[in-house]
């Protein structure tokens, strides 16, 4: 979809009486770590303090990061992973995972840092009733960068994923490394061999850097449902991760490391898998904590773009980013059916598009985002590539829209989180005003004309025949994603069986 050179910023929907009401959190590129109120008044903004992503403890505390190591250097690297409190001032601080000397010059402690982390008490970094994190005491888990060699996977220095967690003195007391699991990860051989070839290479550094899985969420399951039923693949201390590049959602064993549930990189395996249809390129992978609305489904933000290994095509020439979608898309799927409960997508908010197809197009962020559950059963979307910020209630209507007026024309941000007004004792809740949206076909900007059809400026022409329904250009996979795709696959599954039968392939 075209993306219009003049539009409205800020808060442009607010129905108070049907949100779940608080401070939202997220981080604007060139300004820092930004609390804003429900109609968009700044609280607070704390200068230049990086976030990948920023998150919030309970008083008022802000985590992220001081500085990112520069990208000749180093890919998405952050310095360090610090927590500050309301004024600004370090609490805690970690940047002792390696020490780097970049040049003669540039030595110093890195974490490198990226894409996420948690901090004990709470398994996802946001709200829980219940569930708070410890803000002076208890250890971290944290998503770092490490440099390796496996020639398994390529010839190719690696930009590998690990997980480490740290206490609070910052000793290093468990590592976890996503390269020592490749065979655990279900790659066939095409999407091996596209690896080898391209392990998702950056000109960066003397050798280059290979971002061959590129894991952009990381948490822990937390207490849920299906661990009290006996499922040990869901034990509370595991750890649930999404990997972009390789459209890979996985939960690891904290005690063994051993990966015991996982979905991608193929969702054409199973019947199940291509009900929910291919995921591409996802973000912020998580279990929905106990006591929230639709506790220990998964919860994802099915970005679209373009991720995945494969064999070359008209599409990818080395198998490198096969799968493409223009959309994205909010999932939350049962761990254990595999089926989809709840989906959101563009042709969900009540659009004037004439065809469904293209109203999907209208939500969609190919990079960064995130989704998070409510108390109230809403849920809270980061539309990332665009900073748009959602809330839509179980209904999927959308009772709050803010799009940030910081940046320049269109910007970007990696996540947004809700938080209660109580998290911030430091200043009064805030007055909640109601924003009606504007209408779309009078609004008008200074000196534009009112420009509408009307008897006076219209004459009939002899002979036509007047409007009818027109059937779109194209159709609709009817086998993945919402529950109606699912009721329309569940009664076409023969043919569905016949089209993955590779037994007929010749």
């Amino acid at each position: 979809m075209a993306i219009p050179s003049i539009f409205p910023t800020g808060t442009t929907i607010y129905k108070p009486e049907k949100c779940w009401n608080g401070y939202t959190l997220f981080h604007e590129i060139g300004k820092g770590a930004t609390l804003i109120d429900m109609n968009g008044n700044v609280v607070r903004s704390w200068k230049d303090f990086q976030g990948f992503p920023n998150k919030m403890l309970p008083g008022g505390y802000i985590m992220g990061s001081l500085g990112v190591r520069k990208a000749e250097y180093g890919y998405q690297d952050q310095s360090d992973l610090t927590q500050i409190d309301w004024d600004g001032n370090v609490v805690w601080s970690f940047n002792k995972k390696e020490y780097i000397e970049d040049s003669e010059t540039e030595k110093y402690w890195l974490a490198r840092q990226h894409h996420d982390y948690q901090r004990e008490g709470n398994p996802v970094g946001y709200y829980v009733p219940g569930m708070e994190c410890k803000v002076d005491s208890g250890n971290t888990l944290i998503l770092c960068h490490e440099d390796v060699y496996n020639k398994r996977i390529s010839d190719k220095k690696l930009l590998d994923d690990c997980i480490v967690e740290v206490d609070w003195e910052g000793n290093i007391i468990w590592k976890w490394n996503v390269s020592e699991h490749f065979r655990e990860l279900d790659f066939d051989e095409f999407q091996k061999s596209a690896l080898f070839r391209n392990p998702n290479y950056h000109p960066i550094g003397k050798e280059g850097q290979s971002d061959w899985m590129h894991i952009n969420s990381m948490s822990t399951l937390g207490p849920n449902k299906w661990y009290d039923q006996g499922d040990e693949r869901f034990h509370p201390d595991n750890i649930i991760w999404d990997a972009r590049e390789a459209n890979i959602m996985a939960i690891i064993s904290k005690e063994t490391g051993k990966i015991v549930w996982q979905i991608g990189p193929d969702f054409t395996k199973t019947k199940e898998l291509r009900r929910i249809g291919q995921i591409i390129g996802q973000h912020h992978c998580h279990m929905i904590p106990k006591g929230l609305p639709g506790e220990g489904n998964i919860l994802i933000f099915d970005n679209g773009g373009w991720a995945g290994y494969g064999a070359p095509c008209r599409m990818s020439k080395d198998g490198t980013k096969t799968d493409i979608r223009d959309h994205s898309r909010i999932l939350e799927i049962d761990p254990i059916t595999l089926r989809v409960v709840w989906e959101f997508k563009g042709k969900d908010m009540n659009t004037a598009l004439p065809m469904g197809l293209l109203s999907d197009t209208i939500f969609y962020s190919q990079l960064t985002s995130s989704a998070q559950r409510l108390p109230n059963g809403n849920t809270m979307i980061c539309e990332g590539c665009g900073m748009r910020f959602l809330e839509v209630t179980a209904d999927k209507e959308v009772v709050w829209e803010y799009i940030s007026p910081f940046g320049k024309g269109i910007d970007f941000t990696y996540r947004a989180y809700r938080y209660p007004y109580d998290y911030v004792p430091q200043v009064e809740r805030p007055v909640e005003v109601p924003v009606e949206p504007v209408d779309i076909h009078t609004f008008r900007m200074p000196g534009a004309a009112e420009g509408m059809i009307t008897a006076e400026n219209t004459v009939s022409v002899t002979g036509t025949w007047g409007y009818t329904r027109m059937d779109e250009c194209v159709t609709e996979d009817s086998t993945s994603g919402s529950a109606d795709a699912a009721a329309n696959a569940s009664a076409g599954a023969a043919d569905e069986d016949e089209i993955y039968d590779t037994s007929r392939m010749v």
